[in-house]
């Protein structure tokens, strides 16, 4: 077995998309490759074959694998929620609720588990591509670390480090981060990557020399700018406030960002329709009155999000929408604040409660500890789909007995209002089938130009191994790769 690690000079370097992408150029030479994550924190996730959930970065990268997610792929997965605390998940199963400082002193028991899924995985396969978690500079959070460095001297893993050249400073973090290392972490790690380079390589050359001689490690190679990045599901909402709109359409869809919105990648497939202008509300920002449709996202706390939704007024916005005959489509936490009451009796999103919803919906949704991991398929406006559920929580009341999906397990979801213009639905990643995506949007005054979503997901993988390919010694990263031992 052969491992490689990735670790970055901070968050949102590119480590995810490197890792699919290498994923993806390893299988173009034939090798049977597995993606790894020790400990991720993100609320978007993914359904696994085993039926578990794991970080729906991990879930990209064994597409570009060509295999099945599965939990082995993400032991350890925090989901914040509300009240300063997360959510655990371990080998895809919820193992308690935590708080910041209770982490902290508990990751350490988990490097067994952790250990014993990469054991599994490295049995399956010729390699296995590791993902670090924020940077192995934090060195505030060493002890008891098991996402970078811990897992990795552990494991026994090889390490490169990603630097994002586009936020500036790369020098200085990769430099940086040599420096504050303790020795014996430093000696993991075989070299870096620049990520995100735009315009002329040369003019670099003196500051990658500078990386070498300075830090004392080998370069890899110069990353340019990944445009193919954008038609990748993404794990991390702080790319929701970098991009406000879609360009034009004739119908626009809004969607306000909620602090704990999950599984926003529902929204990709809407995103890259022409015909569309998806516009993503920030806080602070009334939703557009010339809005066609609304949509609620999924919530990893709803109670928190839908007080927050009334704290902007956009309460107010969504209930004017739809006195002027405006479409509403709610996912999951967004399906369960449509209702007229969310009740949470047992304290599973921080405290006892029971608020009241929207009232746009005759439903009642009532959480409960059990939570719903699965992959669903069926039919919903007259089109097939398919998709999964992700979800604590029982949703009964009159409107839904008039269902939005009748699914293949002989079971229904969802509901919608008698004039049809408000739908809930608790599956997640339906948009990406086309039929169902373009009934959807002639309800709403569009159309759909009948791209398949899942063909330009794949299509992007392959364009970004080529650049990887051109641009990375990928010889020598499967050379530093067969250093792995365990």
């Amino acid at each position: 077995m052969v491992a490689l690690m990735l670790q970055g000079t901070g968050s949102d370097v590119g480590k995810s998309v490197l890792v699919a992408g290498l994923c993806r150029a390893f299988v173009r030479r034939g090798l049977s490759v597995r993606p790894f994550k020790p400990q991720n924190m993100s609320n978007n996730a993914a359904v696994t074959i085993d039926g578990g959930e794991i970080g729906r970065a991990q879930a990209l990268q064994a597409l570009a694998c060509g295999v099945a997610p599965h939990t082995d792929m993400n032991p350890v997965l925090l989901k914040p929620q509300a009240d300063r605390t997360s959510q655990l998940i371990v080998h895809g199963r919820v193992a308690g609720t935590l708080g910041g400082g209770n982490y902290r002193r508990k990751r350490g028991e988990l490097l067994p588990q952790v250990l014993e899924s990469f054991d599994r995985l490295r049995a399956q396969c010729d390699l296995v591509v590791v993902e670090g978690a924020g940077s192995p500079a934090e060195i505030n959070l060493r002890a008891g670390d098991i996402a970078n460095m811990g897992f990795a001297r552990a494991a026994h893993v090889p390490v490169v480090l990603v630097g994002d050249i586009d936020r500036g400073g790369v020098i200085a973090s990769i430099v940086g981060t040599r420096a504050v290392l303790d020795p014996d972490d430093a000696a993991m790690i075989r070299g870096f990557i620049i990520n995100k380079f735009r315009g002329d390589p040369t003019l670099f050359a003196d500051g990658y020399r500078q990386i070498e001689n300075l830090s004392g490690w080998r370069g890899f190679g110069l990353v340019p700018w990944l445009a193919d990045t954008v038609r990748l599901p993404s794990e991390d909402a702080v790319v929701l406030e970098r991009a406000n709109r879609s360009d034009g359409g004739q119908v626009r869809v809004a969607c306000p960002i909620l602090p704990r919105i999950a599984n926003f990648d529902d929204l990709d497939p809407l995103r890259a329709e022409p015909g569309v202008d998806l516009v993503m509300v920030p806080p602070g920002t009334p939703i557009p009155a010339d809005t066609a449709a609304i949509v609620l996202p999924g919530s990893k706390a709803t109670i928190a999000d839908l007080a927050f939704l009334r704290a902007q007024g956009w309460d107010i916005d969504i209930l004017a929408h739809h006195r002027r005959g405006g479409a509403i489509l709610g996912i999951c936490g967004g399906y369960q604040m449509l209702g007229r009451t969310i009740a949470d009796p047992l304290g599973i999103e921080g405290h006892a409660d029971e608020v009241a919803g929207l009232g746009l919906l005759d439903i009642e949704t009532r959480l409960e500890s059990d939570k719903a991991l699965e992959h669903v398929g069926g039919s919903a406006l007259g089109a097939r789909f398919s998709g999964y559920e992700m979800h604590m929580g029982r949703t009964t009341g009159p409107d839904c007995t008039r269902p939005f999906a009748l699914l293949d397990n002989g079971c229904t979801d969802g509901a919608i209002t008698p004039d049809g213009r408000v739908i809930g639905t608790y599956v997640h990643g339906a948009l990406g089938d086309t039929p169902l995506r373009a009934a959807l949007l002639e309800r709403w005054g569009g159309h759909s130009d009948g791209h398949d979503h899942a063909a330009a997901v794949n299509a992007a993988l392959d364009a970004i191994a080529v650049e990887l390919e051109t641009h990375l010694d990928i010889d020598a990263l499967l050379a530093i790769a067969q250093e792995a031992r365990r």
